[in-house]
């Protein structure tokens, strides 16, 4: 028996409303507001590609438009009030969570353990003794510094200078912490002087899987045991599965559906007062346009994305540029409620200008010229937050639509 159903529109807006994109991306963006998002949102992805910003900073400024990058600097390095570390990939995660990261160092050291001394040779444990007393005795090292310039050519783990790869293991297996950064090169310290004393005792299994699932939960809305499991990437599905079917007969989780983008019912579990919440979710500002980081929280699970939104999104960075359907690294765009087109467009700082190259907007999204007046002032936007004066737009920039 089902016991709820969510028709796409609503869906979507306490979706989006989990993850802070249904209210303006407008009021003040101090620490205790940025504190306060991250938290709201569970963790910000953190990624390398400066394309137009990185994406950590695009997310939150895409949320709070008067953010700036140096609020997440003293967050990190100054008030240690979030950290560095790995979800699904590398992200800023609440300070207060790091009781919980003992149960992801334990199994990611397990995994490596069975894999990189192998890739590594036999010396590899020695050389993590080794990088651990190195930062004992002088503080803070980058891989760079820990290399002795020689940090590796960018590829894979078993390609990395060993002392590039002992701080990558010792890092994700909770030994070290990132103490800060300087552009975005790392500098790993012992966890025990990055993260405060209250936050470093560990929470018990039982207890990370009881938080870790409740939390995945209360920021997805309604969610598959698979999405719950993949948004902290701690726990296996089959374990998240079996918690969800306790929960079920604690009755603190119900079973339903949620109709996609298509048509189709999916089924999902939800908190048993779900269509309370949907009630309470506000109307999103139906014409106010956002240009996304392609990491965005909102976006980082693909199939959930398409299956409630109709969208398909990938990276095309590593396709070949003549395979590529759109571009290095296009720009999800969404109004209101609906993910509308992608964007090319690329910050040329040595020209002060944000180069747009390309938008193709969704079947059915007709560009005329107030909604492309809208999305021209959003793009102004960001130029002034990527640090360009000018928006300049290439011939052809607008394409009809999306590739077939």
């Amino acid at each position: 028996m089902t016991a709820f159903h969510l028709d796409n529109r609503v869906a979507r807006h306490l979706f989006l409303d989990r993850h802070a994109l249904i209210e303006p991306p407008t009021g003040p963006a101090g620490a205790a507001e940025m504190q306060a998002l991250i938290e709201r949102l569970g963790f910000v992805q953190v990624d390398s590609v400066q394309t137009v910003a990185r994406a950590h900073h695009m997310i939150l400024w895409s949320r709070r438009q008067r953010y700036r990058p140096a609020t997440l600097a003293r967050l990190l390095e100054r008030d240690r009030s979030i950290f560095e570390n790995w979800t699904h990939d590398a992200a800023v995660i609440p300070t207060r969570y790091f009781r919980y990261w003992h149960e992801k160092f334990h199994r990611s050291r397990k995994r490596m353990e069975e894999r990189w001394p192998r890739w590594q040779g036999d010396a590899f444990m020695g050389e993590c003794d080794e990088v651990l007393n190195r930062i004992a005795r002088h503080g803070p090292l980058s891989a760079g510094e820990a290399g002795d310039g020689k940090a590796g050519n960018g590829g894979g783990w078993w390609e990395w200078h060993p002392a590039k790869a002992a701080l990558e293991y010792l890092w994700r297996s909770g030994r070290l912490a990132i103490a800060k950064r300087e552009g975005f090169r790392k500098f790993y310290d012992l966890t025990e002087k990055v993260i405060p004393e209250l936050h470093r005792a560990a929470e018990e299994n039982g207890v990370t899987l009881e938080w870790a699932c409740s939390a995945a939960i209360d920021r997805l809305g309604f969610a598959t045991h698979g999405e719950i499991a993949a948004f902290w990437d701690v726990f296996s599905p089959a374990e998240v599965r079996d918690w969800c079917m306790s929960e079920i007969a604690a009755g603190r989780l119900i079973e339903g559906r949620f109709m996609g983008a298509d048509g189709r019912l999916w089924r999902s579990y939800a908190r048993p007062d779900i269509m309370e919440a949907a009630a309470r979710t506000p109307e999103p500002p139906s014409t106010r346009i956002r240009i996304l980081s392609p990491f965005d929280p909102a976006l980082r699970d693909r199939r959930r994305a398409e299956r409630l939104f109709g969208f398909r999104y990938r990276i095309e960075i590593f396709v070949p540029e003549p395979k590529r359907t759109y571009g290095y690294y296009v720009f999800p765009v969404m109004e209101g409620a609906r993910l509308i087109g992608r964007i090319d467009a690329k910050a040329l700082r040595d020209r002060d200008c944000l180069s747009v190259r390309a938008f193709w907007p969704e079947a059915g999204i007709a560009m005329g010229k107030a909604r492309i007046a809208r999305l021209e002032a959003e793009l102004e936007r960001l130029a002034r937050f990527s640090g360009c004066a000018a928006v300049e737009f290439t011939d052809g920039w607008q394409r009809d639509t999306v590739p077939a």
